[in-house]
């Protein structure tokens, strides 16, 4: 008898640009409700992860399903959460106006500002906390709270699988933790699979079940004290790297002269 579906699955999975390889043989399997952080230096295909899992990217060897399909571009089983950027103080678009995008094309099935379509988005931006600043003008909102409406835009349509693009990027310690917190309880009350891609564990190191780690074509994933070590690191970049654990923190020290010494993988993430 078969077991439960997978939220996402790859197997023997490569992906090249050109010449370039990002990774080969890429084998993981992440349950409904499990959070994964992806990490990795500049240029190591963990954006590119995330592209080939929304379908706007293929694989150059091997397969992979979401939710047991093949992705494709707009599909609902899956919700994306972008970097933080700020908009400009004089945009004049909503906190609600910005949620709305994500009933736009073939993301959302009803029809667009219905009465079906104002509830969805209502509901969407009461369960992030939202409510009391959606329809303030974005670009006066601060970074945690414009960070909390794209959250809820992803949420349209109730995804099995949220992908996070470095979401913390540019936050304060205080909104790193709200919006962490807030994207583990949704998979915690909906059994939501996260893909957490970034360059820092720290903020959450708490609830992370697995960690996959890219360098340099290569990749090793599995719990974070199995993947953090001063071994797998340094077997991975091919240098010295320390692994220190600092009260309840992790420092990685050397990853960084490693990036820097290979600035030019920086175009591809």
């Amino acid at each position: 008898m078969a077991g439960p579906t997978a939220a996402i699955e790859l197997d023997s999975a490569t992906l090249r640009y050109g010449e370039r390889l990002l990774w080969d043989g890429l084998d993981l399997r992440v349950e409904p409700g499990e959070f994964l952080a992806v990490l990795g230096p500049n240029g190591s295909g963990k954006t590119s992860l995330l592209k080939v899992l929304l379908g706007l990217s293929s694989l150059s060897g091997g397969s992979v399903t979401v939710g047991g399909t093949r992705p494709r571009k707009g599909s609902r089983l899956v919700g994306y959460v972008p970097q933080q950027k700020a908009f400009d103080a004089d945009l004049g678009a909503r906190g609600r106006d910005l949620v709305e995008l994500g009933l736009q094309g073939h993301r959302y099935g009803l029809p667009w500002r219905s009465k079906a379509a104002r509830q969805c988005v209502d509901e969407a931006i009461a369960s992030v906390g939202a409510s009391g600043y959606a329809d303030r003008a974005v670009g006066r909102l601060s970074g945690g709270e414009q960070q909390r409406l794209r959250i809820a835009q992803a949420l349209l349509g109730d995804p099995q699988v949220l992908l996070c693009d470095e979401p913390l990027l540019s936050l304060d310690l205080a909104h790193q933790r709200g919006v962490v917190e807030l994207i583990d309880k949704r998979r915690r009350d909906h059994a939501t699979a996260v893909v957490f891609v970034t360059h820092e564990i720290n903020p959450v190191l708490p609830i992370v079940d697995r960690v996959l780690y890219l360098v340099n074509g290569k990749w090793a994933v599995g719990a974070p004290e199995d993947v953090m070590t001063s071994a797998i690191l340094s077997e991975l970049y091919g240098t010295q790297i320390d692994v220190l654990r600092v009260h309840d923190r992790l420092v990685v020290v050397g990853a960084n002269d490693f990036a820097a010494e290979h600035h030019h993988i920086d175009e591809v993430a």
